[in-house]
Order: structure tokens, then C-alpha cells, then sequence
């Protein structure tokens, strides 16, 4: 154990680990402040270039812009009631009154420490759960591994519950984009229509590019002018803030276990963690009726159940594999790049990295929490900025990211595909992430099940008679059939 933590700090004190740490934390600060933007879109653009770092510098990179995002969206979302990222939702419900009472450091610096805490619950459950979930994976095989991805699968699909049939298209469109390219097994070239740079499938990076930052760009582009900020911020109140989140115990720890719970659950995350704690922080809370006209302990609720997703969601990418969302798939991509694959065998093999890693999820807290606290009088202009400018900025980055992965004109024809069908998606409220799931999660089953086949000479009760792969696969059809009672009766109530 002690030989662990000291390789992790050796791979830590390296420039490249230092330098990704401080310019992702500090990237995801700056998407989260600026509002329109997302951690995805971020992670998109910089996806290219952790491409052709070293694994942990990579990865450390996206985790900066996918941790700090979190922590910036709360400063738009309490200072002008415009959330900074789509999670922080909930914190402009008492975060801007308690803001306009007078204490905007207050309730700034009490969101940076509530979310600190939650981050830090957080990467403690990740390095107990990982290796837990590595041991029960270890005993896994083909059959095991599909039904855990089909049961993914499901639970991406049902997380977007307000347009499951939109979710259920994008999925399946994903899943056959998946299609695409050389087929290993049987020697087979599937869609490709004679083009060669379709032989490696459609490509991914480009993918989450035009999806996710270019179809964002567009909207900036749209938007004619910026948000009004306060112009003179004052410190009062800062460290008042920063102390206060151990008032409210209680909420902390169920906030933070909700958190880590739904961080768990692929395609849930940070939005139903959110929304379940405030729900029930309202109900035990002595004073409910302060909720939403400036409560503290609404603002903790909101905050802590954010950020303890944020670690738990690499449990299934670390031990099975498996990515959650697709924030998650983009770090898949840097593994295989890196021929580091996820699972049982990774803490074995690659023991240190995993110590680099918890390290650096420790430092990355660390550090935005004091930048925040430093700087946030700094970083607030950000929301002045127009949105023209930002959303032309993410347009060339976004190019110039896909463009200089393989040099290849065909790459930026996929992008701007994909960033039209992205902005459509989002004017008519189609969710994308399920699209991108489905790619990475499509090939992976499908390798999976021939695998099963192949062990049972085609005989398909072998998902039945092995009990992990029958308890997943039960599991997805109790999910299917409890979601599809709940809308049928929910529908005929307001026939009635």
C-alpha cells in the first residue's frame, strides 16, 4: 500500500502531470463561469490534444475541465441567476436571493466549500469502491459483460425519462454508427461505401466535437448580448462562507451519499443527485420555508450532491470498463490510445497510475478550491464576455482540435455534421449524450455477446443459467417494466 502511494506521488511530480492539473482545473473554472458553455464541450476541444500526452496528463487534463466546471457554474448561477453549466440549476434557487440580501462571497465561498466537500466524499468512496467492483469483475466473463452493458444501456436510456423516445432514437442511432468500419471477427466491412477512412468505424473525437462544442457554438453565436455582473464584488464574508457547510452535518451526509449513489447509476449522474437531495433536504430541513428565497442549507444540498458524483463516476469506467456517460467515454480514449484497458486488471498492472490518479483528484480540489477563493472577483468578468466572441472562439479551437488528431479534411466534414445535427438536437430538445453512449457502448456489447455465443456454441441461454449475467439481465427488464408502468399510469391519470 505504502509502495502505491509513493509511485503515485513520483508520477504526480512531473511537469506534465503539474502542468495538465493547473490548466484543466483552471479551463473547467472558466467554462463554468461562462454561461452557455458545458464541461463536455470543454472536454471535446481538448480531447485531441490528451490524445498525444501521457496517460495520466491526459486524463488529469479532461478531469480538470470536467471537476472545475462544476465549481464555476455556481458563480453566474448566484451572482446573475443563470446557471453556469445545466446542473447548477438548483443553486440559483437559493444562491441568487441570498446573493441579493447582501452576502454574494458568502454564498459564493459557500458553494466552493460545499462542493470541495462533496469532491473529496467523493474520490474516498472511488478509491474503496474501484478496487471492490475490480474484484467482483475479475470473476466476469463474456456473458457477464454484456448483460452489465445492456444493463448500462438501459439506465442511460431511462435517465432521459422527460424524452425517452428522443433517447431511445439517439441510442440506437449510436449504436449503429458503431457499425461503421472493419468488422475483426469475420473480416467483414460494413457501411463503409468504399471509403478508407471509414475502415476505422466513425471517428469519435470528431463525434463529441460537433456534438457537444460546436453545437454549443452555434448558440453563442446567437446570443446578442451578455449578462449584467456586479461590477465591485467584495470580499466580505468569504471565509464566513467558506466554514459555514459544517452547520449543516446532516445534509452533508445525505447530500453526499445521494451523490455518490447516483454517481454510480450510468447516464443518472450530478442531475438526479441534485434534484433528489434538495428534495430532501427541503423535507427534513427545521426551516423548509426558507427554500428557494435564500436557505444555506439549499445551496449545500445543491452543491455537495453535485460534486460527489464526480469521482464515483470513473468506479465503472476504472473496474468494468464501462462508461457511465460521455464525459467518461472521452477518457476511455485516452486509455486505449495508451493501450491502458480499463478493468479488473488495471490496478495490478498499472497500480501506480491508479495512485497518480487518486493524488491528483486530491490536488485538483485543493487547488481550485484556494484559486476560487483568490480569484473569483477575476473570474467573474468572464460572464461579461460576448457570447459571440466566446462561441467564434470555440469554433476554431473545435476545428483546429479535430484537424490536427489525424490531418485528415474528412475528420472536419464529421465535425460540422455532427454540429448541425447537434444544434437541432438541442432547438428541439433531443438529448445527444445517449447518441455517443451508444457508439462506444454498441461495439463493446457486440463484441461481447459473440464472445458469449462463441463459449456456448450459439446456445442463448447461457445468459440465464450464469447468475451474475441472469441478475443484470433482470435487473434490466425490472427497469424497463417499472418505467413503463409509471408513464402508462401517469398518462391515464391526466387522461381522467
Amino acid at each position: 500500500m505504502m509502495d502505491s502511494i509513493i509511485l503515485g506521488f513520483q508520477e504526480v511530480a512531473h511537469w506534465q502531470v503539474i502542468a495538465a492539473l493547473l490548466i484543466g482545473a483552471i479551463a473547467g473554472i472558466l467554462v463554468g463561469a461562462i454561461p452557455g458553455m458545458e464541461p463536455a464541450g470543454a472536454m471535446a476541444i481538448a480531447l485531441p490534444f490528451t490524445l498525444t500526452m501521457d496517460p495520466l496528463p491526459g486524463i488529469i487534463l479532461l478531469l480538470g475541465c470536467y471537476g472545475g466546471a462544476w465549481y464555476g457554474g455556481a458563480i453566474p448561477a448566484i451572482l446573475i441567476r443563470v446557471p453556469g453549466t445545466p446542473v447548477n440549476v438548483l443553486t440559483t434557487y437559493d444562491g441568487y436571493p441570498l446573493a441579493q440580501k447582501g452576502h454574494p462571497m458568502r454564498a459564493l465561498s459557500l458553494a466552493y466549500s460545499s462542493s470541495f466537500v462533496g469532491g473529496i466524499i467523493s474520490i474516498l468512496a472511488l478509491i474503496f469502491l474501484a478496487p471492490f467492483m475490480a474484484k467482483i469483475a475479475a470473476k466476469f466473463g463474456p456473458p457477464e459483460f454484456a448483460a452489465v452493458m445492456i444493463l448500462a444501456s438501459v439506465s442511460v436510456v431511462l435517465a432521459h425519462h422527460q424524452n425517452i423516445r428522443g433517447a431511445i432514437l439517439t441510442f440506437g442511432i449510436g449504436m449503429f454508427l458503431g457499425t461503421v468500419g472493419f468488422e475483426s471477427p469475420h473480416h467483414t466491412l460494413r457501411y463503409t461505401f468504399d471509403q478508407t477512412w471509414l475502415l476505422g468505424g466513425i471517428p469519435m473525437v470528431p463525434m463529441v466535437i460537433g456534438l457537444f462544442a460546436l453545437s454549443q457554438a452555434f448558440i453563442l453565436l446567437e446570443t446578442k448580448s451578455p449578462p449584467k455582473v456586479p461590477e465591485n464584488l467584495s470580499s466580505t464574508g468569504r471565509f464566513v462562507g467558506l466554514f459555514e457547510v459544517f452547520k449543516y452535518r446532516a445534509t452533508v451526509i445525505r447530500s453526499s451519499l445521494i451523490g455518490l449513489v447516483m454517481g454510480l447509476l450510468p447516464g443518472v449522474g450530478e442531475f438526479g443527485a441534485q434534484f433528489l437531495s434538495y428534495s430532501l433536504a427541503r423535507r427534513f430541513s427545521k426551516k423548509p420555508e426558507e427554500f428557494g428565497k435564500g436557505s444555506p442549507e439549499g445551496l449545500v444540498a445543491s452543491e455537495v450532491s453535485i460534486n460527489a458524483c464526480t469521482s464515483t463516476v470513473l468506479v465503472p469506467l476504472l473496474s468494468l470498463g464501462i462508461p457511465a456517460d460521455p464525459l467518461m467515454a472521452m477518457l476511455l480514449a485516452v486509455f486505449m490510445v495508451h493501450n491502458i484497458v480499463p478493468g479488473p486488471q488495471l490496478f495490478v498492472e498499472h497500480a501506480d497510475f491508479i495512485s497518480g490518479l487518486y493524488i491528483s483528484l486530491f490536488l485538483l480540489n485543493i487547488f481550485v478550491m484556494i484559486f476560487l477563493l483568490i480569484f473569483t472577483k477575476y473570474v467573474v468578468r468572464l460572464s461579461s464576455i460576448s457570447p459571440r466572441v466566446i462561441g467564434a472562439a470555440i469554433m476554431i479551437l473545435g476545428f483546429i482540435g479535430t484537424y490536427t488528431q489525424n490531418f485528415r479534411i474528412t475528420d472536419g466534414l464529421v465535425t460540422l455534421a455532427f454540429a448541425i445535427v447537434g444544434r437541432f438536437m438541442l432547438k428541439n430538445g433531443v438529448p445527444a449524450f445517449p447518441m455517443v453512449v451508444g457508439l462506444v457502448l454498441g461495439p463493446m456489447m457486440e463484441g461481447r455477446i459473440k464472445q458469449a455465443f462463441s463459449i456456448s456454441n450459439g446456445d442463448p441461454s447461457i445468459f440465464l443459467t450464469r447468475p451474475l449475467a441472469a441478475t443484470f439481465l433482470t435487473l434490466a427488464v425490472v427497469a424497463v417494466v417499472t418505467f413503463s408502468w409509471n408513464h402508462f399510469r401517469n398518462k391515464t391519470v391526466e387522461a381522467n
